[in-house]
C-alpha cells in the first residue's frame, strides 16, 4: 500500500477542519452564505498555515451543487467528486515561482475567457504570487480588475510586501496567523490517534514549538519522529531526534544561579557540550527559559508561556523562587551573551563567563 505523508493525508477538506484560522474561514463561509464573492482574493501569511488549503476548499465550496446548511461542500456531487479526485476543470493552479514570465500570464489570461463546463466558477489559484516579474504583474492587472463573471482569482504569498500596491488594491486581503502551539498540539493528538501512535504530550509540545507556527512542518516532524521511534513515542525520543536540549538542564542551571553555585553551572555546560550541542544553541535556549520564568511571575502574562501542563508546573514552581529583579538582570546578561556570541573568538570562554556572572548575581546585589 502506498505511503502518504501526514501533511497530505490529513490535509483539511472542509472549512471547519482548518487549524487555527477561524476568523478567515468564518469570513469566507459568510461570503458564500450572502453570495458576496469578490473576483480576487489575496491570502498571505507564513508557510504551512493553510493558505493554499483554504483556497482549494473555497474553490470546491463555491462550485458545490448541494452546499450544506453550515456552508460546507457536500463532497458528494459531481463537482466535489471531480475536485476530490484531482480531475476538476474548474480549478486551475499556477506556481508563480516557476511560471513567472509574461508568456505564462498571457496563457492564463487566454484560459480565463473560457467558461466552466461544470459548476458556476473557474477558480485560478496562483501560489507564491510575489515571484511574478514586473512585466507579468503589469500584464495581469487589467484581467485582475475586470475578469469575466465566472472567474475568481486567489493569490497566495508568504511575502506580501513584495506585491505591487496596484495588485493589492484589486484584492480582498486575508492575513493568515501562525498556528498557536496549543492548536498544533491538539491537531497532532488527533493525527496520532488516527495513526495508532501513542505519544507523550510533552513530546507533541516540542514538535509544535520546533515547527514555529507551521502546521505542515509540525506534521512532517511528526512523521520523522514516528519513523525513528515507532508507534510508542516518548518525550526523550523526540528531543533526541530533533536535537533539542532537555528542559531539565535549564531548570538545574537556574537552581545553580540561585544557590550561587558557579561550579555546578560550569559542569552542566560541559555536559551539554559533551552531548554534541553548541554554545550558541545553549545560550538561545537559556534566554528563552529565563523569559518563560519571567512570564510566570504575573497571571496576566502566564498565557504567553507555550508549554505543556507538566512543564508549566515546573516553570511556576521555579519562578516562585526567583525575584523579578533577578530574572530581569539574568535575562540582560544572557541576551548580551547571545548578541556578542558571533563576534567572540573563544565561544566557550564567552559562554562560561556569562554563567559565572549569572552565578554571582545575588552576591552582587547584596553588595
Amino acid at each position: 500500500m502506498e505511503y502518504i505523508v501526514s501533511a497530505r493525508k490529513y490535509r483539511p477538506d472542509t472549512f471547519d477542519s482548518v487549524v487555527g484560522q477561524k476568523n478567515i474561514t468564518t469570513t469566507l463561509k459568510n461570503a458564500i452564505k450572502n453570495q458576496q464573492l469578490a473576483h480576487a482574493y489575496l491570502f498571505c501569511g507564513p508557510r504551512g498555515v493553510g493558505k493554499t488549503t483554504c483556497a482549494r476548499i473555497f474553490a470546491k465550496t463555491i462550485n458545490c451543487k448541494n452546499i450544506t446548511s453550515d456552508f460546507e461542500a457536500c463532497n458528494e456531487c459531481d463537482s466535489c467528486r471531480a475536485f476530490n479526485e484531482n480531475r476538476s476543470y474548474n480549478i486551475h493552479e499556477l506556481d508563480a515561482a516557476s511560471n513567472n514570465s509574461v508568456e505564462d500570464i498571457r496563457s492564463l489570461i487566454d484560459k480565463v475567457r473560457i467558461p466552466p463546463q461544470m459548476g458556476n466558477y473557474s477558480v485560478y489559484i496562483i501560489d507564491e504570487v510575489h515571484m511574478l516579474s514586473q512585466q507579468a504583474f503589469n500584464a495581469f492587472l487589467k484581467t485582475l480588475e475586470e475578469p469575466p463573471r465566472h472567474a475568481v482569482f486567489i493569490l497566495a504569498t508568504t511575502e506580501k510586501h513584495k506585491i505591487l500596491p496596484t495588485i493589492l488594491s484589486r484584492c480582498q486581503t486575508f492575513d493568515f496567523n501562525r498556528i498557536k502551539v496549543e492548536d498544533a498540539v491538539e491537531h497532532l493528538k488527533k493525527v496520532a490517534q488516527q495513526e495508532g501512535v501513542v505519544v507523550e504530550e510533552e513530546g507533541l509540545n516540542v514538535i509544535a514549538q520546533k515547527a514555529d507556527g507551521a502546521m505542515r512542518d509540525a506534521l512532517s516532524i511528526f512523521d520523522q519522529i514516528v519513523a525513528f521511534s515507532g508507534k510508542n513515542v516518548s518525550y526523550q525520543q523526540v528531543i533526541d531526534n530533533l536535537n533539542v536540549l532537555d528542559y531539565d538542564y535549564y531548570f538545574k542551571l537556574v537552581d545553580a544561579f540561585l544557590n550561587e553555585d558557579t561550579k555546578s553551572s560550569l559542569l552542566i555546560l560541559d555536559e551539554i557540550l559533551d552531548n554534541g550541542f553548541d554554545e550558541g544553541h545553549f545560550v538561545a535556549g537559556l534566554c528563552s527559559h529565563l523569559r518563560d520564568l519571567l512570564m510566570c511571575k504575573d497571571e496576566a502574562t502566564l498565557a504567553l508561556l507555550e508549554a505543556g501542563a507538566s512543564i508549566r508546573e515546573k516553570y511556576l514552581e521555579q519562578s516562585r523562587k526567583c525575584q523579578v529583579d533577578f530574572l530581569v538582570k539574568a535575562l540582560e546578561i544572557a541576551t548580551q551573551c547571545d548578541l556578542q556570541f558571533r563576534s567572540a573568538r573563544n565561544k566557550r570562554l564567552h559562554t562560561e563567563f556569562a554563567l559565572i556572572k549569572l552565578s554571582r548575581l545575588l552576591t552582587e546585589k547584596k553588595k
